[in-house]
């Protein structure tokens, strides 16, 4: 993989990670079609690193650090799921300079549903050949206003109270804060089973890597960005997806029940029966990373999907 970097229109550096090497390339060298690979709230492209090398070898694979993230200017302010969904607009049109006809299906888990789904809503999805969207509810605070609660909401994050105390935690205790995000986020530290097989040597070396990760922002932006992205309410926006879409959820994730995960796959049938993939692994928040193997498969199959659909349409 290769580190590139473009600037958005308020001046921020976004690096972002490529299969192939951005200079001096012709569109012709480039593969076809692109996966854009966006990690979660206090990851990095790094996140994905267990997929690069499969990926890569039938499509272009591109990973950013969204702002404030990895190797991404962390900025003052920016700390808003709207600003991340406008660097992405920025990020598709620098990857276009090089492929003005490449097709993207861009991938989002946890926070990076989140910047897709207001993308979907700001920009609409012409963009795109489909979209991915991984361990996600389409809204994480319970709702006053229907039926929302904890039975479909974030299981942690859920109000005012207790955003407060995820706040304090992030900036009173960043070490710990991050350590529980990866006790919670791996479905074999959340939910253990007696058939993994993970040595506690390979958990220690995925808590190093994972939190080390995390350490890299700035603890009272994530607070503030955090703020933002539980109060977003996306489900409306769902409906308005009109291209191929595949959920994937952890059964042994800890963030979300798989009730509230299932909400897009709800909204979309309702409205475009037939239009929705889903599939369910055997894992936690992070599925990517404890079913690596099974997700590369999974995400060929559906970008071949996505590509087969766009002819025909």
């Amino acid at each position: 993989m290769h580190y590139h970097t473009h600037t958005t229109n308020d001046g921020c550096k976004i690096a972002f990670q490529s299969s192939v090497s951005l200079d001096n390339i012709s569109a012709e060298d480039l593969p076809q079609p692109c996966v854009l690979l966006m990690h979660g709230f206090s990851g990095s492209s790094m996140y994905f690193t267990r997929s690069f090398n499969t990926l890569k070898e039938t499509l272009w694979v591109i990973a950013p650090d969204m702002r404030g993230h990895g190797k991404s200017d962390h900025t003052r302010g920016g700390y808003h799921v709207a600003r991340l969904a406008a660097d992405l607009l920025g990020l598709v049109g620098h990857l276009r300079k090089f492929s003005p006809n490449v097709q993207i299906v861009p991938v989002g888990c946890s926070i990076g549903a989140a910047v897709l789904w207001t993308y979907v809503e700001l920009f609409g999805c012409g963009d795109f050949a489909g979209l991915v969207f991984i361990d996600q509810a389409p809204l994480q605070d319970r709702s006053m206003f229907d039926d929302w609660d904890k039975t479909k909401a974030h299981t942690g994050c859920y109000d005012e109270a207790s955003l407060l105390v995820a706040q304090e935690s992030l900036m009173q205790h960043t070490k710990e804060a991050h350590a529980n995000l990866v006790r919670s986020s791996l479905g074999y530290r959340h939910s253990p089973q007696e058939d993994d097989m993970i040595s506690d040597e390979d958990a220690i070396k995925d808590e190093v890597f994972f939190t080390e990760i995390s350490n890299e922002c700035d603890p009272v932006w994530l607070a503030r960005l955090l703020a933002d992205h539980t109060r977003y309410d996306h489900r409306e926006s769902i409906e308005s997806i009109t291209i191929p879409t595949l959920v994937l959820a952890g059964r042994r994730s800890s963030c979300f029940p798989t009730e509230g995960m299932l909400e897009t796959v709800r909204r979309l049938e309702l409205h475009r029966p037939g239009l929705i993939k889903t599939s369910i692994f055997n894992s936690g928040h992070w599925l990517f990373y404890e079913e690596n193997t099974r997700f590369e498969k999974e995400m060929v199959e559906f970008v071949g999907y996505c590509m087969e659909n766009s002819e025909r349409t």
